[in-house]
């Protein structure tokens, strides 16, 4: 029960700090939101996340952001407030902090490297292959909204495998998408937040159980920040998979992250995107 108790405090700080990037982030008030000491509190919150909260408000607030500038016309001005800074120049050091780039810079064409896909307009030939998959379990909770908006869900199923001591049993994490994004509208999308586990591991109370079918799926692997993903998707739906002449099975497709966001920078994060494949040619 007291583990229980921990979890709760824990996934509403960070429901608070993702719902609130502009508000009151600080210890005292995140201590408040737990109700718990703010000296206890931040013990507890290092313990069960591995970062201060410190940390967690800059790397929430630097992810949403990302996404605002890619996804949305919204003046860097007003990214800069919704994200929590006070000023455009405050903002553009804590951005570049984080991506390694000025908030301009990388809406107008993405990090160094691999995350050219984000240039206005502009949508390369995706890498893939066809890959044998078997069937994957995973924890997760389900999502509903803008599927930029699943870190939130993430950040809940995150919570559950520390105060519970899973993690030694994950293996890796997945973003489930049953919906697509372009035919209906953002608020009636639905996704999963999981991760992978193996057979033996028993379901925990707060979670629920998903599995994804085995089988021939077409795998592209991108190489930077989250908030070029979209382009990512496009590439290999509009592009590379119609060159390979197969067609998608009626089944979700889905992200695995490769490596983890909160100690890799954003610009080296690895994800494949993996869409099920129909039989046949």
């Amino acid at each position: 029960m007291a583990l229980i108790n921990y979890e709760a405090r824990l996934r509403r700080v960070l429901h608070h700090i993702y719902d609130n990037p502009a508000g009151d982030l600080s210890l005292d008030a995140l201590a408040d939101v737990a109700a718990m000491s703010r000296f206890h509190w931040h013990r507890v919150f290092v313990a069960m996340t591995g970062e201060t909260c410190a940390q967690a408000v800059r790397r929430i607030r630097a992810h949403r952001a990302a996404h605002w500038l890619i996804q949305t016309d919204w003046p860097i001005a007003l990214i800069a407030a919704r994200s929590g800074h006070q000023n455009a120049q405050s903002f553009a050091r804590s951005f570049r902090t984080q991506f390694g780039v000025t908030p301009a810079v990388f809406r107008e064409s993405g990090v160094p490297g691999d995350f050219e896909l984000l240039r206005k307009g502009h949508v390369t030939m995706a890498d893939f292959e066809i890959r044998e998959m078997t069937e994957t379990r995973l924890f997760g909770l389900p999502h509903r909204g803008a599927y930029s908006e699943i870190g939130q869900a993430f950040q809940h199923v995150a919570a559950v495998f520390s105060a519970r001591g899973l993690w030694p049993q994950a293996r890796g994490m997945v973003a489930v998408y049953h919906c697509d994004p372009s035919s209906m509208p953002e608020a009636d999308l639905r996704s999963h937040a999981g991760v992978r586990v193996d057979e033996g591991v028993a379901l925990p109370d707060g979670l629920e159980e998903l599995r994804l079918a085995g089988g021939a799926h077409a795998v592209s692997r991108y190489k930077g920040p989250y908030a070029g993903l979209p382009a990512a998707w496009d590439a290999l739906y509009g592009k590379a998979l119609p060159a390979s002449g197969r067609m998608p099975a009626d089944g979700p497709s889905f992200e695995v992250y490769l490596n983890d966001p909160t100690d890799t920078a954003p610009e080296d994060l690895l994800t494949e995107i993996c869409v099920p494949l129909a039989s046949g040619p």
